[in-house]
């Protein structure tokens, strides 16, 4: 967050509320650059806006006969302002960015897909470079290449790479413990140097061409590597020549799939937006080294009576508070301020980063496909919203609520045999599952028996409604659910009831949902909270498949959660527990010995001969396994 000149504590007057507190509040507002924010009665954000000059600026909402219907409420519901100055209007952008980001008012156009991006990664820390992937919010060049669209779009690329380059992906670990090639060697998909069949120097080659290929300079590396080509064949080294002729036909054949490539254009991203019924959807397409890496839409709330400027100015703030700006940008329309915008991400980014508005040319046509292909998503997305639509409204009818629910909860939860268990909790909306909502619940109780799940269920659902009882007591946050659905029968649904009557809570809607004999889906059965007879649905009714992928979801989020941790314990290693042994010296120990067993079993002297390992040190760890000094 850019620094500031400094902030001010709420500024309100008792009793006075919307254009008239803003118009009493207007002398002590500063005529300088800075964000102010509307408060409701509640304290939270109304509205987040940044200005050149905030006085003159904020005056603006004053004139109410100027404004639209949508922000002459806004006006009205204001109770208090809060002002932060800055050095720059651009640092009050980028602060406008990150506040919006954070607070999410509800004026204010808001991005609300939380994903993260996938990257390319080439490791440097190990004479053999690792390839793989990582999701970095500030890749460092050299290291880390992308961003990609989707994980798909870099599994692609991954693949290509391993093809042409034959680089290793095995963890550090796998490689050291190897003694001979993988089947990747076999498939000639790596290059084998666990086993030394390659020396550092012809690996670090490797390296440089796939690095080469990454930042778009596939011709020159083409020609280089028919140069080696013809030099080996001169040589007689006619499996080497073999070698650079395959890849040189693997890079020909990539350049030949990638139809909307543009080689001039470097690092770009190209977003283009497409505004329809007070929705919009903003298109990202992503190119670096010349290359497309996939595109992702992007769908924007509050964006209703928005110019398409508007609504793409917004996105790139939001949007770039995340993801590290490429050094140009291709917009599909002129945006209200671009020299600010301009400022404001090169201010980010740490270089120059170009706004452009493509008015001929190849580069016209990146866009005009971008803005086409923003609204085939909107056509997709209102219409998956009316099918959305129906499914909630058929929802209410079959779980008798007052109206379609706007938040729905399911639980489940996943154990071995009691170990490692967690609940699961998966949120979905009107607009589809909320990843941003889901919830994992370590299983603490001590005296759960390990692998009782009405326990588990208990502990889970105590926790999470008493906590929605302590921080929004008068359910006008959102976050109480319109609908919980438990995977589970009877029981659970039992030992659910009777944590919800000791908390006092008696007017949520919760059912189990239990599979059919065998677990046979689409027999499932739901068994209401108070304890009415359970109920089925119809094998082709469209709810009772929506339910399925309610549940199955919550399932799958359940299961992942459960062994990640589950692998983590596992990779937890016996050193862990010896007092005074961080990461540094875990690592030496294991180096010198190879495995924690042979650390267990190692002498005195043995153990004083590591790196970082006082006398002293030696003698607690020795302790440890063998119980004396």
């Amino acid at each position: 967050m850019p620094a500031s000149l400094g902030s001010q504590p709420s500024l309100s007057i008792p009793g006075v509320s919307g254009a008239a507190l803003i118009r009493a509040l207007l002398p002590r507002l500063p005529m300088a650059p800075g964000v102010y924010r509307m408060l409701d009665a509640k304290g939270d954000a109304l509205y987040v806006g940044k200005a050149k000059e905030l006085r003159r600026r904020v005056t603006s909402y004053t004139q109410e006969a100027r404004l639209p219907v949508r922000l002459r409420k806004m006006v009205s519901l204001t109770e208090a302002l809060e002002i932060i100055t800055t050095h720059t209007e651009a640092e009050a952008l980028l602060l406008e960015s990150n506040l919006i980001k954070k607070l999410k008012p509800r004026y204010n156009i808001l991005l609300r897909d939380d994903k993260s991006f996938p990257y390319i990664e080439i490791s440097r820390h190990h004479p053999f470079a690792r390839l793989g992937k990582s999701r970095t919010l500030h890749p460092t060049p050299g290291v880390h290449f992308g961003p990609f669209a989707s994980g798909s779009a870099v599994n692609e690329t991954l693949a290509i790479l391993q093809r042409t380059f034959a680089l290793r992906t095995c963890t550090d670990t796998v490689f050291r413990s190897r003694t001979r090639p993988c089947l990747l060697y076999q498939i000639k998909r790596c290059s084998g140097p666990c086993d030394d069949r390659l020396s550092e120097s012809a690996y670090a080659d490797l390296v440089r061409q796939a690095t080469d290929f990454l930042n778009g300079r596939s011709h020159a590396l083409q020609r280089d590597l028919a140069r080696k080509m013809e030099e080996a064949a001169e040589a007689r080294a006619y499996e080497a020549a073999a070698l650079f002729r395959d890849r040189i036909r693997a890079l020909t054949s990539i350049q030949g799939q990638q139809s909307i490539n543009l080689p001039t254009l470097g690092e770009a991203d190209v977003i283009a937006v497409h505004a329809e019924g007070g929705q919009a959807c903003v298109q990202v397409f992503f190119f670096r080294g010349g290359r497309n890496n996939g595109n992702r839409p992007f769908f924007p709330a509050h964006t209703a009576e928005k110019t398409d400027g508007e609504i793409l100015e917004a996105f790139l703030g939001q949007f770039y508070a995340r993801v590290q700006p490429p050094r140009q940008v291709l917009l599909s329309c002129d945006i209200p301020n671009p020299e600010l915008m301009e400022e404001a991400l090169s201010m980010r980014a740490g270089y120059r980063v170009g706004l452009h508005v493509p008015r001929r040319g190849k580069r016209l046509t990146l866009c005009e496909n971008a803005r086409t292909n923003a609204r085939e998503a909107l056509e997709r997305h209102m219409a998956e919203g009316m099918a959305r639509e129906t499914l909630l409204a058929g929802v209410a009818t079959v779980f008798s609520l007052p109206a379609s629910p706007s938040r729905i909860e399911i639980y489940d939860n996943s154990h071995i045999s009691g170990t490692n268990a967690i609940g699961a909790m998966v949120v979905a909306g009107t607009g589809g599952f909320i990843p941003g909502e889901y919830r994992t619940f370590t299983i603490r109780d001590r005296s759960t028996v390990p692998g009782d799940d009405y326990a588990m269920m208990r502990e889970v659902i105590r926790r999470r409604f008493g906590r929605l009882l302590s921080e929004d007591p008068e359910r006008s946050a959102g976050m109480w659910p319109d609908l919980v659905l438990i995977d589970g029968g009877a029981g659970q649904i039992s030992a659910v009831r009777g944590v919800l009557e000791d908390l006092g809570v008696g007017d949520v809607a919760v059912f189990g949902v239990a599979k059919g004999e065998d677990r046979n889906a689409g027999r499932e059965r739901f068994f209401p909270l108070d304890g009415a007879p359970p109920f089925s649905l119809p094998l082709n009714d469209p709810v009772l498949h929506y339910i399925q992928r309610l549940r199955d979801e919550a399932h799958r989020f359940a299961i992942g959660t459960h062994r990640a941790k589950r692998s983590k314990a596992i990779s937890k290693s016996v050193l862990d527990d010896i007092p005074g042994i961080g990461a540094r010296r875990k690592k030496a120990l294991l180096h010198h010995f190879g495995s924690a067993r042979a650390v267990s079993v190692a002498g005195l002297k043995d153990l004083e001969a590591v790196e970082g390992i006082s006398s002293g040190l030696a003698k607690k760890i020795y302790a440890h396994f063998h119980g004396e000094g």
